[in-house]
């Protein structure tokens, strides 16, 4: 069958090879369980979890020196000529991957992505007191954010939860708690940082045989997840920068040439999808 899908993207050439992907992850989802007695994935195993664990740690480590100073506060905005700085002004949002660039990680796949625009006449404490409003989030963040809360602090972080939903093809619900912190350099430069904590896959969501999948049921669509904001005022604005780290199931051995490239790509219209709603909420 995968020659046979090959035959096909080969005919019909490469610009249709997402909606080949699409087509191909439905099946993924079969083999992966979704909707039936599949092949679950229960939680990645301890390599995974520890390769994962150290590149957030080097991640951190590299965003608490980039945070000292207001010069390079984020990442490509102070150097390259002022060229993404010139393009960020203009409108557009920059949107790049980051580079694995650790050990292998047995049946899981991390995926780096940073995204960076720029909100005229907006300042730092608009960001702080949008993204400080857990109970606003399904209305910054719809469709994606169903429902959010927070629970409380607790050593200089807030608990909060949230129910998001996916639709890539196949549609996912999930039930997420993070502990989610913010710092100052200065009162125009800050940054926050939001770890998962718990995820929780949703079955039959929204109807009354909704349930929470147990661990040796779940699809191991997303695992792992840190989201880290970054911005700095300047240029009569507010230049924003967020980086997401997740790690989820590797994809099914024999499907990458096709599933892959669908795959890559949700983190990054996920993150995109991010960034656009808080500069539109910001812009109001």
């Amino acid at each position: 069958m995968v020659r046979g899908m090959r035959r096909l993207v080969w005919r019909f050439g490469r610009s249709r090879v997402l909606s080949v992907a699409r087509w191909v992850w439905v099946l993924a989802g079969v083999v992966l369980g979704v909707g039936g007695a599949g092949l679950a994935v229960a939680q990645p195993n301890a390599a995974a979890v520890a390769g994962y664990d150290a590149y957030v740690r080097g991640l951190e480590g590299r965003l608490a020196v980039q945070h000292r100073s207001d010069l390079g506060f984020l990442v490509g905005v102070d150097t390259m000529g002022g060229v993404l700085r010139d393009r960020l002004r203009a409108g557009e949002f920059v949107v790049e991957p980051v580079a694995y660039a650790g050990p292998e990680l047995p049946g899981a796949m991390l995926s780096h992505w940073r995204a960076t625009a720029f909100v005229p006449g907006a300042r730092g404490a608009d960001f702080v007191r949008l993204m400080q409003d857990f109970d606003g989030y399904p209305k910054v963040f719809a469709p994606e954010v169903l429902a959010a809360r927070g629970l409380g602090q607790s050593d200089g972080r807030t608990t909060m939860t949230m129910r998001v939903r996916q639709q890539h093809g196949i549609t996912v619900v999930m039930d997420t708690a993070y502990a989610v912190s913010f710092g100052q350099l200065d009162a125009g430069h800050g940054y926050s940082a939001s770890r998962s904590t718990q995820i929780g896959e949703i079955a039959s969501a929204g109807t009354r045989d909704e349930r929470v999948l147990r661990a040796d049921e779940e699809h191991g669509f997303l695992w792992r997840q840190n989201t880290y904001w970054s911005y700095a005022e300047r240029d009569g604005g507010l230049y924003v920068q967020v980086e997401s780290v997740s790690l989820s199931r590797a994809v099914p051995r024999g499907l990458g040439w096709a599933v892959g490239p669908f795959v890559e790509k949700v983190p990054r219209e996920s993150l995109e999808f991010t960034l656009r709603s808080v500069v539109k909420a910001l812009r109001r």
